[in-house]
């Protein structure tokens, strides 16, 4: 499992973010781009001139319908026609609002006036009263908040089973969060082995509640009292979503799933093993020869021992993001038919 922050240290970079935070629903005929490659957007204080995410630089392309490859060839060979495209769009939807978030004076996503802020502030805020009241079992295995999401992976020491004989794992959840657009709030099932404290996200159980609302957070269309109301069942929401993320007989299910794991045998070549299990869940090169490396460290040429080199190479991988998602795709290879499991294990170079 990849380490993170302590709560301490995400919590405290939360709040410096939130004092920098700042949120326009503007007219898109506010906004241009400069041949530099930052945006100007006409406010009522005046004109704002900010960088742009690579992440806002891909929303943008998208919300304009500018090939992505197209966006990025023109930023780095014609910064000026690319100014010329973007702004030529951005005129023809004028009567269109959208939502522009910046943190630290960059620009770091472009939305729709429809998304409904839900900021990672609130959410730990939300979330942290609920985890004190589960029980002295709780603990924040990591945390972090990177410049797409933030997460807390959270382990219940109560709830403990063994995969074998001093092999113990234990049940918890992940949430995570996006503050950009690129992901609603989520909560998986989440399994981590004591052993080696490798995390296991068990992809195929995911609770989800989208960022989506009202149009606005002072629309006129909404009295005050109703629109605390829409509030107020959201918190429910998520308080519900934390109080049954984890889930015994999901756990339980799992643990069995990883026992059988251990008598599904690699038969054939690791080397051509580990090869197809990186291209059929989307490892990289460099990811994939760690993968091989802790397969054959470990000593364990099973299903079971590919998933945890899996995992195991998420602690390996720089960005928390990817380590994530790594430590997700991991699962696949736990729920792989029995017959595509065979055919992986006893292929040959």
């Amino acid at each position: 499992m990849k380490t993170g922050r302590t709560i301490v240290e995400l919590a405290q970079e939360l709040l410096e973010q939130q004092e920098t935070k700042r949120d326009f629903h503007a007219s898109t005929k506010s906004l241009t781009m400069v041949p530099s490659g930052k945006f100007q957007l006409e406010t009522t204080s005046g004109l704002e001139l900010m960088p742009a995410t690579s992440y806002a630089h891909a929303q943008m392309a998208s919300k304009l319908n500018i090939p992505k490859v197209y966006y990025d060839r023109m930023m780095k060979q014609s910064p000026d026609l690319l100014a010329e495209n973007v702004n030529h769009w951005l005129e023809q939807r004028q009567e269109e609002t959208s939502l522009i978030r910046t943190l630290r004076g960059q620009m770091r996503a472009f939305l729709s006036s429809r998304y409904r802020i839900v900021d990672n502030h609130d959410i730990l805020a939300m979330v942290l009263p609920e985890l004190s009241e589960m029980g002295s079992g709780i603990k924040i295995a990591s945390c972090q908040v990177t410049d797409e999401r933030m997460y807390l992976k959270v382990i219940n020491t109560d709830i403990e089973a063994a995969i074998a004989v001093g092999d113990p794992v234990q049940a918890g959840f992940i949430l995570s969060n996006g503050e950009i657009g690129n992901s609603s709030i989520s909560i998986e099932p989440f399994i981590m082995r004591l052993v080696c404290t490798n995390g296991l996200i068990l992809k195929d159980k995911k609770q989800r509640k989208n960022h989506a609302g009202r149009s606005a957070e002072n629309s006129d269309l909404y009295a005050i009292d109703t629109i605390q109301a829409i509030d107020d069942a959201f918190k429910l929401k998520v308080r519900d979503l934390v109080r049954n993320a984890i889930s015994i007989s999901t756990f339980q299910e799992a643990v069995a799933d990883m026992q059988g794991a251990k008598s599904n045998p690699i038969t054939g070549s690791p080397v051509k093993a580990v090869e197809v299990i990186a291209k059929s869940i989307g490892l990289s090169e460099n990811e994939s020869g760690l993968v091989l490396k802790h397969l054959i460290d470990a000593g364990d040429l099973s299903q079971f021992g590919m998933l945890n080199a899996v995992t195991r190479t998420a602690e390996d991988i720089e960005s928390y993001d990817r380590a994530t998602e790594v430590e997700r795709l991991g699962s696949s290879i736990l729920y792989l038919p029995t017959t595509t499991w065979r055919e992986i294990a006893t292929a040959n170079s």
